[in-house]
């Protein structure tokens, strides 16, 4: 039992407290590259759309990172040989980017394409050592407006800097919901900067990549000339189930110290071999980043076969993905890890004379743990879903979508409002509670079943007090 104790412990340690990026450099050791990610880092891809805790934020700053970059570029070619500068981001920059309340200042005077170009402009004359105004981001703006031709050579310059060099130069641009909390301002800032990007395109050795929520690229921000050439390398950050369980495999490979080598012993094990290594990274076997017999004996070797005392329940390697995709059937890496760091702490605790490292129950509270965080996530980012949730607190579902009206008009019987404070409210509010409905499905909160019924995945149900029949049990 001292050795499961021991492997718990070794989880516990490999797996952060959170995987929320706010800018921060990436640790190489969880720098894992799912293929369905390669083509979004690729500097032909100009627009990468995701969901809340895919990585949007993740690959800005591994791009922003010259040894990530590094690392990135054994499978991205291109990156070996291209400059990164980071033209918005959820970390702030005032001298490479105006923040909100600049940017907002800024639009009472110019058009959100002469500010996106003026961000183009103080990064290009940093590069080629051009001297431009930069004392302020009013002077950097009045004069992009008024030095159309100078800005235009200024360009120039730059990309025959990067073509002598034969580098690239990339800017990159995330967390734009941070530049407004208006729907219809919002549009423009994003539409702007679409254009800019595209204005880029006519310079081979300059490259611009966009990183969009879903509920931002879904909107009317492409409708201008030739936006199609952008939308022709639009990526979409998606992490399959067996992703998720090679980038765990690749965080418990890389653990610190002792528990780096009790876990490693555990793989080579089950694979046969111990994890490849390149300088001070672990890295996996090709067999364990695909679904494979091995991948799922990895996950076996720790969970169990099942997710009780026989098959009925189901196999830990599926339950602890599927139960916690939301309402369109994704599962990020953030609920993931967390789900499977609280598993093993409640195993730990709970079952310490259970055979496998995570006991079966404990991978259930892994996913109320996940939901809990889910939520406070979606507070931060869309302040009105907890607004609507909480007078469904205690309902069953699935349910008719009349029960959840009823209990919204009763606790709002002059409609929502849009108290987000400083966040964007519902997209279609104005058009009631059909609207929100709307709204909630597309952040995969809500899904509509065959017959109908409005029906929460446990990820979001989980966090917001809803029950199921049979499910796992709400939070209290």
């Amino acid at each position: 039992m001292s050795e499961t104790q021991d492997i718990r412990q070794a989880i516990i340690e490999a797996l952060p407290l959170t995987t929320s990026n706010h800018g921060e450099v990436p640790d190489q050791r969880s720098l894992y590259l799912p293929p369905a990610h390669i083509k979004a880092l690729r500097l032909e891809c100009n627009l990468v759309i995701g969901a809340r805790g895919v990585g949007k934020s993740f690959w800005t700053a591994a791009l922003g990172s010259p040894s990530a970059r590094s690392s990135l570029g054994q499978t991205v070619r291109e990156l070996e040989r291209t400059d990164v500068h980071i033209g918005f981001a959820v970390a702030p920059d005032i001298d490479a980017f105006p923040d909100g309340e600049v940017f907002s200042h800024l639009m009472d005077a110019a058009t959100p394409y002469d500010i996106w170009r003026a961000v183009v402009a103080r990064w290009l004359a940093l590069v080629t050592s051009e001297t431009i105004p930069l004392t302020t981001w009013d002077e950097t703006v009045a004069w992009v407006k008024a030095n159309p031709e100078s800005l235009a050579r200024l360009l120039q310059r730059a990309n025959e800097h990067f073509r002598q060099r034969q580098r690239f130069g990339l800017i990159v641009f995330d967390a734009l919901d941070r530049t407004s909390r208006d729907w219809g301002r919002m549009d423009d800032i994003v539409r702007d900067l679409l254009r800019v990007v595209l204005w880029l395109k006519s310079y081979p050795n300059l490259h611009a990549k966009v990183f969009l929520r879903e509920d931002q690229s879904d909107r009317t921000v492409t409708d201008f000339t030739d936006a199609s050439k952008l939308l022709a390398t639009k990526a979409e950050l998606t992490w399959a189930p067996h992703d998720l369980h090679g980038l765990l495999w690749q965080m418990l490979c890389n653990a610190p110290s002792l528990n780096g080598e009790l876990l490693r012993r555990i793989y080579a094990g089950i694979v046969g071999s111990p994890p490849p290594q390149r300088g001070d990274i672990w890295q996996l076997s090709e067999e364990i980043k695909r679904e494979s017999a091995k991948q799922r004996a990895l996950f076996e070797a720790l969970a169990g076969a099942w997710m009780g005392r026989d098959r009925r329940r189901g196999v830990p390697y599926v339950w602890s993905v599927s139960h916690l995709a939301d309402g369109r059937r994704r599962t990020s890496p953030r609920s993931f890890l967390a789900a499977i760091r609280q598993a093993a702490e409640d195993s730990s605790e709970q079952y310490p004379e259970h055979p496998h490292a995570l006991h079966y129950e404990s991978i259930k509270r892994g996913v109320q743990k996940a939901s809990e965080i889910r939520v406070l996530e979606m507070a931060e980012d869309y302040p009105w879903v907890t607004q609507v949730m909480e007078p469904l607190r205690g309902l069953t579902v699935p349910c008719p979508f009349e029960i959840i009206e009823r209990c919204w008009s009763d606790d709002f019987p002059n409609g929502l409002g849009v108290a987000s404070g400083e966040r964007l409210p519902p997209q279609h509010a104005e058009r009631g509670w059909p609207g929100v409905r709307s709204d909630l499905e597309r952040l995969g909160v809500f899904e509509t079943m065959k017959d109908g019924r409005v029906n929460l995945p446990d990820l979001y149900r989980v966090g917001f007090g809803l029950g199921r029949r049979g499910g796992v049990k709400p939070l209290k």
